[in-house]
């Protein structure tokens, strides 16, 4: 940045940043930034950043001066060294308690641009303690995302690929979805740059006939809520390319067959009383103009979203036939939709207040709190699930209305209530009829649990319980059930040394049980308590008289010529030659069905949740998903040494003109070519045209590439593509 341009930067941010500061909180953080750059060796972008952040942060989700003050100061903190101490007793306790939480956070990333698994439980800790932290991060990490061609080329998908599964759907909980959509088409443009390209130069195609349509569609509603006497804004949005792509993947359409690529919002001006009833009085004027699908109705005015979010939204069959969505809200509920949890503050007391993002906060410490998973991929699958799902109420016996995930069963809602009860629970009595714990709950249920002393949870209670509260709960019961067994078969066994007069051991007690199968003792001793180990073999073993084994049994061995075989060699010995993340050795691994991978393409590895690694293609078409979905389960993946004779499969797909000659060119292509050999072929024609799918083999990708250069250039094929 040129010393003109920073300095008109500088005088934006002090004119709107600056002035929500108070003046000597402005003066002593100018102090404390001036004297660390004096000092001099510090890059001008650890000013900068946190400039554009707290601009971010103020302007486009309405943070206060809090977060302003600890947006400058934590990157100097950790740099300069300053404690806490020094940052408390010069400013705010506010302040201090953001700093400490952004450098909780932002130390996990010292070494990786990515926070790595197996420091997520510390960094949901980190962000656990205040809603603020949070949005901030959330912040941070847009204004990256928005400068990403600064970072190295191979750090970007790594960022990308974090924003995608972790601060997107962060940014959906906190209700900020402005961001929220600009995080996943960054993302989305990083991840698969070829699929975001494509979307967005379609719709650039379509904008002028799309914007028609939107003005026809949107004319008479704008009149007659004038007419009304309404005061209102009506406007049509385009939806974000990474929704579009969505609907795409789910509906399993090309961009030409989505409808409803755009919305229409209309925002209301009104009292806060008269809030509900114009918004009915707006879809009524809208239902009446154009015919509705009631199955698309979406009331969140009359029961708001858990991140505070109301809306009413519709779909209806506009001009030409086609479905257009219609969103209605007043301009409270539209701020409180664009800027999330920070909206709330500035309207609490009225309705919205952040009672649901605190009870979030609880549920995720407590989370954390009762999960034992260690490598965190599970923590992370529960994380998600509470950020993206939507609600689903019930009411109680007495009417008391409750909020689940979408999904909940009886046995969710039973722990729900008391973790007594969920222990205990045999089912319910829903809207009158007996339902097992496994009944999946829809809305407007009203639900009375059913227990019994008797009952104890059972690890097939897993598969029915999807809250993060019911999980972790079921899964410390039964964690304590194990060890209560364990006590038990250790008693056991204490009370047979002490009849056989022997001592007891620790060493030889763990060798026997790595003897018996048993990777730890705890099973070892539950194996005891279900009477599935034989002790008078334990007996045999500790006094030594256990059967020596048959002199034949391990045949001696000369050491001449004996070598140790490398890692790589290893790996190399593999027909794939496959190095799968220098961190992670002796997995197995497969190549994906989707996408068949071939040597030489460019490859990441997906951890499956038996612990095998999937070798997927960059390009393949689920890896979006994977990517936003399951991140964290990413590894990098790169093809090393030679191929050591393996085939791989390709297939191609070949449309050309119909004409008789054509198919005996093709193969008679790939017959001259090295290395190269076909097996099987279908064609189908119609309309002048042929279709066809050749299997291939190869034995690296730029095989497969010369013959398709050399089959597009036999005369009458149109294209040709790989599957």
């Amino acid at each position: 940045m040129e010393d003109k341009d920073f300095l008109a930067f500088y005088r934006d941010f002090m004119a709107h940043e600056g002035s929500a500061v108070r003046p000597d909180v402005r003066r002593k953080v100018k102090e404390d930034l001036k004297k660390w750059y004096a000092a001099g060796g510090v890059d001008p972008e650890y000013i900068i950043k946190p400039m554009r952040t707290a601009m971010i942060a103020h302007r486009e989700i309405g943070l206060g001066h809090h977060a302003i003050e600890a947006i400058m100061l934590y990157d100097w903190a950790i740099k300069s060294g300053v404690g806490a101490a020094y940052i408390e007793g010069r400013y705010s306790q506010g302040t201090c308690t953001i700093v400490k939480g952004l450098y909780k956070a932002y130390s996990l990333y010292e070494k990786h641009v990515a926070v790595e698994t197996e420091n997520f439980r510390k960094l949901l800790m980190s962000i656990a303690q205040d809603v603020r932290v949070v949005m901030i991060m959330i912040v941070e990490r847009l204004d990256t995302m928005r400068n990403l061609t600064r970072y190295r080329e191979e750090e970007r998908e790594e960022i990308a690929r974090e924003v995608a599964y972790l601060y997107a759907p962060m940014a959906h909980r906190m209700g900020l979805y402005a961001i929220k959509t600009e995080l996943e088409d960054l993302s989305l443009k990083y991840t698969a740059n070829d699929i975001y390209k494509e979307i967005a130069h379609k719709l650039n195609e379509t904008k002028r006939s799309r914007d028609a349509y939107i003005a026809r569609f949107i004319e008479p509603v704008r009149e007659r809520l004038t007419r009304d006497g309404l005061k209102f804004d009506i406007k049509g949005r385009t939806k974000s390319i990474y929704s579009i792509w969505n609907k795409m993947r789910k509906q399993q359409v090309p961009f030409e067959k989505v409808y409803d690529l755009f919305a229409i919002r209309i925002i209301i001006d009104c009292p806060e009383e008269q809030e509900k009833s114009a918004c009915w009085q707006a879809f009524s004027v809208v239902t009446d103009m154009y015919t509705p699908n009631t199955n698309r109705l979406r009331d969140w005015i009359s029961v708001p979203k858990a991140n505070g979010y109301e809306s009413l939204h519709i779909t209806v069959m506009g001009p030409e036939g086609k479905w257009v969505e219609v969103q209605i809200r007043t301009r409270r509920m539209d701020e409180v939709a664009e800027k999330g949890v920070a909206a709330h503050w500035k309207y609490k007391g009225i309705k919205s207040d952040s009672a649901q993002m605190d009870e979030w906060l609880k549920n995720l410490r407590d989370l954390l709190e009762h999960s034992d998973d260690t490598d965190g991929r599970e923590l992370v699958d529960e994380f998600k699930m509470q950020l993206y799902d939507d609600d689903v109420f019930v009411f109680t016996p007495k009417g008391d209305l409750h909020r689940l995930s979408k999904g909940a069963t009886v046995l969710d809602f039973a722990f729900g209530i008391h973790t007594s009860i969920g222990c205990h629970c045999t089912g319910a009595i829903v809207n009158g009829k007996h339902e097992s714990f496994r009944y999946m709950l829809k809305n407007g249920d009203q639900v009375n649990i059913l227990t019994s002393p008797s009952q104890s949870p059972r690890l097939d209670w897993l598969n029915y319980a999807v809250t993060s509260k019911a999980r972790s709960r079921i899964k410390q019961a039964l964690k304590e059930a194990v060890n209560k067994e364990a006590d038990d078969g250790r008693e056991t066994l204490l009370r047979r040394l002490k009849n056989w007069k022997l001592t007891f051991d620790d060493s030889d007690i763990a060798r026997f049980a790595r003897k018996a199968g048993h990777k730890d003792l705890t099973s070892f001793y539950v194996a005891i308590h279900n009477e599935k180990i034989d002790l008078t073999e334990l007996k045999d073993f500790l006094t030594g008289e256990e059967s020596a084994p048959a002199a034949d049994a391990a045949p001696s061995r000369s050491a001449s010529g004996f070598a140790q075989e490398t890692e790589l060699q290893k790996i190399s010995t593999k027909g794939d030659a496959l190095v799968i993340d220098r961190n992670l050795r002796n997995v197995d691994y497969t190549l994906a069905k989707c996408c068949n991978p071939i040597y030489g393409d460019e490859v990441f590895g997906f951890v499956t949740v038996n612990g095998g690694i999937k070798i997927h293609k960059k390009d393949c078409p689920n890896a979006p998903q994977m990517i936003s979905r399951f991140g964290y389960r990413i590894v990098k993946a790169v093809w090393s040494g030679d191929t050591g004779g393996t085939e791989y499969s390709a297939t191609l797909n070949v449309l050309g003109n119909d004409d008789i000659g054509i198919v005996a060119n093709i193969t008679s292509v790939i017959s001259k070519e090295a290395g190269v050999n076909m097996r099987s072929i279908s064609v189908d024609s119609h309309d002048g045209l042929f279709e066809g799918k050749i299997t291939v083999t190869v034995g690296e990708v730029s095989q497969l590439d010369r013959v398709i250069k050399k089959i597009k250039a036999v005369k009458g094929v149109k294209q040709v593509s790989r599957s």
